[in-house]
């Protein structure tokens, strides 16, 4: 494999919504670069980028992958991202390590929720950004719609490249508006033609470039306005549309078919001679906020940005070269471990079909065997001390509890999941240990559904499913006094402990005990046995088994036998006086109650706020969001229990626009009209054995 230094390399992430033709430009883009020798499908299981089973069953991409292709002696690296917003790790790997998203549009739909999320990331990372109209074969696709629609949504910055002239509905030619050239295709070979007649349309749009490129040079926009618009040369338009998108001013448009490749070579010639190559994108974000500028001639450092754990292959780490060389076989420092590792093979990707390379570049994308490193570790040459951001994923917010079906799985089930965790970190996992259940979370429910999937072809575990338990609470709503007596006589020694106590509710999240015993009655010594016996009870609580807070116990009398009383006997008195107590004290369940952030479209802030109120939720007020554009940030409360589906509401009335998050706040009293099937349907917990 031949390497290539960094100005010749342009690292690009393919993303967009999902089923906008990613998979099939990347296709399209390695076919008409003699990379594969034939056109793969999507539909048909046979592209090089989605080549993993769940993928081909699905018939979308899971995880982001990665190929390359050589265009006119530049490597151009290929992260073809998911669309899916339930895979949005992918896309924010991707985006990590490349300096420009090109972002992909069907023609015939025009911008989607898809389209605008990753213009957005795109633009928060400060990476340049390019459309890809595609699909232009197809009936009803209509390029010059998206092209407003582009404008509308993202602005002035919009600037088509390659347009097609479409005056009968089917594309005829598709034309340069750099050369002013028109071309038709067959295979994916262009051929010149005459330009076509509709000249007002093509003057607009090349006056509307020239005037982009005018405005990203003091130079060039005095000679535009003192010449009346003159055009300028193609090799300053190009010189122009360069800067402009690399300073974020200007966003190319072009549009081509993958599947027929019509334009693909007009997309790669962009691609390669108008987005910046790595070491004019001012540098990679490192951890105390600076900049580390691309070099080739510094020591190595190197960032780790997506993971593959395979129980057969072991784990493979995708690596972006920032300075230095990296060498197969060498030894690196992790920054994150502080351990000095070995490199294995290093590998460039086709997909999943690799070649060995021995070494490579500053700007390079490749792939590392045998590194225990873990997704946003740092790699440096030994001794250097330089650490990367890590990049921020989004929040696990749709849980389900897991459980092996066969029970000799069960020790398997958190080995499998740390490995994808280490390849996904979107998901979450944890082992709630009061209600005894494996807890799995994800973006959403095909996302948990594919990692269920994986368990079961990658790492053999086949899980069931439910939903998680809620960790409600019980507590007492007025004071009681309550008695409570053992008395044991079965040969030799006795049992006897005898105590009266007065339960009544307080503000504390554990048992607060105090005795106020006059007059020996109870001996001091047996005090801590009675508190101990409290404390075990409170475990369980007398309407459904859950564990009793906001309870205080005063001990105040009772009664002794100089021989048969015991720790334990007045241990099994204070059970004896709980139960008693307790039923007679009003007893009630207790919900937990989060603090959710929910970030929305403002047009869906009114169905939103209606589904708040229906779930018991209270709305506490509203941002404009400082991070995303045209977004709300909405702060409520709402029981854990009317949480567990919210994440597939927000999508489906955001339309896929919204997310959230939900921490843990308070308990509240649960309404009793819902106590009935709580305690109906509470687990059956142990009883207290004293």
């Amino acid at each position: 494999m031949k390497t290539y230094k960094c100005k010749n390399i342009r690292n690009i992430a393919l993303c967009g919504h999902g089923g906008s033709g990613k998979t099939s430009v990347a296709e399209g883009l390695l076919f008409k670069c003699g990379e594969i020798e034939r056109m793969g499908k999507v539909s048909d299981g046979t592209s090089v980028c989605d080549y993993d089973a769940d993928e081909i069953k699905r018939k979308i991409s899971l995880n982001t992958s990665l190929a390359y292709c050589q265009w006119k002696d530049v490597k151009i690296n290929i992260l073809d991202t998911p669309g899916q917003f339930d895979f949005a790790a992918g896309m924010y790997e991707g985006i990590s390590a490349a300096e420009s998203v090109v972002i992909t549009l069907p023609a015939k739909d025009g911008v989607q929720v898809g389209t605008i999320k990753a213009y957005r990331e795109a633009v928060k990372r400060g990476k340049a950004t390019m459309f890809v109209v595609t699909r232009m074969e197809e009936e009803n696709s209509n390029f010059y719609k998206c092209l407003e629609e582009l404008k509308t949504e993202f602005g002035p910055s919009i600037c088509p490249i390659v347009v097609p002239f479409d005056k009968y509905g089917t594309v005829e030619s598709y034309i340069n508006l750099l050369e002013m050239k028109a071309y038709t295709y067959d295979a994916g070979v262009p051929t010149e033609v005459e330009m076509p007649a509709s000249e007002n349309r093509l003057k607009g749009l090349r006056a509307a470039m020239a005037e982009a490129v005018a405005e990203t040079d003091e130079e060039l926009m005095m000679r535009y306005f003192e010449n009346e618009g003159e055009d300028f040369t193609e090799a300053e338009l190009v010189k122009g549309l360069h800067d402009g998108i690399h300073n974020g001013d200007i966003t190319p448009v072009v549009c081509c078919s993958g599947d027929t490749l019509a334009g693909i070579d007009m997309m790669l010639n962009t691609i390669i001679y108008m987005l910046p190559s790595p070491d004019e994108r001012g540098g990679e974000l490192l951890s105390d906020g600076s900049k580390l500028d691309y070099d080739e001639s510094k020591p190595l450092a190197a960032k780790v940005f997506k993971t593959v754990a395979d129980p057969f292959v072991g784990k493979m780490s995708y690596v972006k070269i920032v300075t230095g060389t990296i060498t197969a076989g060498s030894d690196v420092y992790n920054q994150a471990t502080g351990q000095t590792e070995r490199l294995g093979k290093l590998l460039t990707l086709q997909g999943k079909r690799s070649e060995d390379m021995v070494e490579a570049y500053a700007g390079d994308i490749v792939a590392v065997t045998k590194l225990s490193a873990n997704t946003g570790d740092t790699l440096t040459a030994v001794g250097e001390n330089v650490e990367f951001a890590r990049e921020v994923f989004p929040v696990a917010c749709y849980f389900k509890a897991v459980a092996a079906k066969n029970k000799n799985d069960e020790g398997k089930i958190s080995n499998a999941i740390q490995r994808m965790i280490e390849e996904d970190r979107t998901l979450n996992y944890f082992h709630n240990h009061e209600t005894h259940q494996r807890i799995l979370g994800g973006l959403g429910e095909q996302h948990l559904d594919a990692a269920i999937a994986k368990m079961k072809t990658k790492f053999g575990v086949e899980v069931e499913v439910s939903d998680p338990r809620i960790a409600y609470r019980e507590s007492i709503r007025k004071k009681v006094s309550a008695e409570g007596k053992h008395k044991k006589q079965s040969g030799g020694h006795g049992q006897y402990g005898h105590v009266k106590i007065d339960f009544e509710p307080c503000e504390s999240d554990t048992l607060v005990f105090e005795e106020k015993v006059f007059g020996g009655s109870v001996p001091k010594n047996y005090f801590p046995a009675v508190e101990k016996g409290l404390q075990e009870s409170t475990a369980h609580g007398v309407l459904a088994g859950y564990p009793v807070v906001n309870l205080k116990a005063t001990l105040l009398d009772g009664s002794y036998h100089p021989v048969d009383s015991s720790e334990q006997a007045f241990k099994m008195a204070a059970h004896i006086a709980y139960k008693t107590g307790l039923v007679n004290a009003s007893p009630c369940l207790l919900e937990p109650i989060c603090n959710v952030t929910i970030t929305l479209d403002d047009a869906s802030t009114g169905d939103i706020m209606t589904v708040i109120n229906k779930r018991r939720g209270t709305v506490l007020g509203m941002n404009p969001s400082e991070e995303e554009k045209g977004m709300t940030v909405l702060q409520a409360q709402i029981p854990q229990a009317e949480i567990t589906d919210l994440a597939t509401v927000i999508r489906q009335i955001t339309r896929g626009m919204g997310h959230f998050t939900a921490e843990f706040e308070r308990y509240e009293m649960l309404p009793q009209a819902l106590e009935a099937d709580v305690i109906a349907n509470a687990p059956k917990f142990s009883e207290y054995e004293g």
